[in-house]
């Protein structure tokens, strides 16, 4: 094989990489960083955890008792949905009409919020419905750790590590993604950066007094 059919093959093999590269999002195996799904209900975390500031545990009361912080129950939605059943902005449009008209306003229930109610069993008057039976959204999971990484949201919680340090700028996110990539030198990092506090169980290494664990049990039981 000739110097030039070298050079044209590696030169196209460097151009397929740079196209590869520049229209895709590669990433290692297991990196899901950035990644959005599509949710059976669009649930807004901007306008939940941003625009009303629920604190993160109202919903996820399970990541201060658990390892799990866990998904909330329809119930918890319901606390604050059996009244607040569409946007504010789409009540105060029909009570403008409704005035305009000279009529009595109309209930505006939000198309999601029906989702929701309709998983309960319940029409848009929060009527049960003849026959339905209720079953748990089906949400679609983000963050996934594979199977031989445990994690526990406890002493995490305990320590007060701000729930953004891991899962990002939830308060901004429409749509709830994957904002770090979880990697094992991620997690290091982390705990090398912070140091021991109140005991603990640490590495023998010669810097175990100055940080957090990274002994492969604590992860890898």
């Amino acid at each position: 094989m000739s110097l030039n059919v070298k050079v044209f093959g590696l030169s196209t093999l460097l151009m397929g990489l740079g196209v590869v590269f520049a229209t895709t999002d590669p990433r290692l195996p297991g990196n899901d960083r950035g990644y959005t799904p599509v949710q059976p209900i669009a649930f807004s975390h901007r306008v939940h955890a941003g625009e009303l500031a629920i604190d993160c545990q109202y919903c996820h009361s399970g990541a201060r008792r658990s390892r799990h912080a866990g998904v909330p129950a329809t119930s918890i939605c319901m606390n604050c949905h059996a009244v607040v059943r569409a946007a504010f902005d789409d009540v105060l449009t029909e009570k403008q009409s409704a005035a305009a008209e000279g009529r009595e306003p109309k209930d505006v229930v939000s198309t999601e919020l029906l989702k929701l109610y309709t998983a309960l069993g319940l029409d848009e008057k929060l009527e049960p419905v003849a026959g339905a039976t209720p079953r748990p959204v089906e949400w679609v999971r983000v963050h996934d750790l594979p199977d031989f990484a445990y994690f526990d949201h406890r002493p995490h919680v305990a320590r007060n590590i701000a729930c953004e340090t891991c899962h990002g700028p939830v308060q901004t996110m429409e749509r709830m993604q994957q904002f770090s990539d979880l990697s094992m030198g991620w997690c290091i990092d982390c705990h090398r950066s912070n140091a021991i506090s109140g005991g603990g169980f640490v590495d023998a290494g010669p810097r175990a007094a100055d940080h957090v664990s990274t002994d492969c049990v604590t992860c890898h039981l």
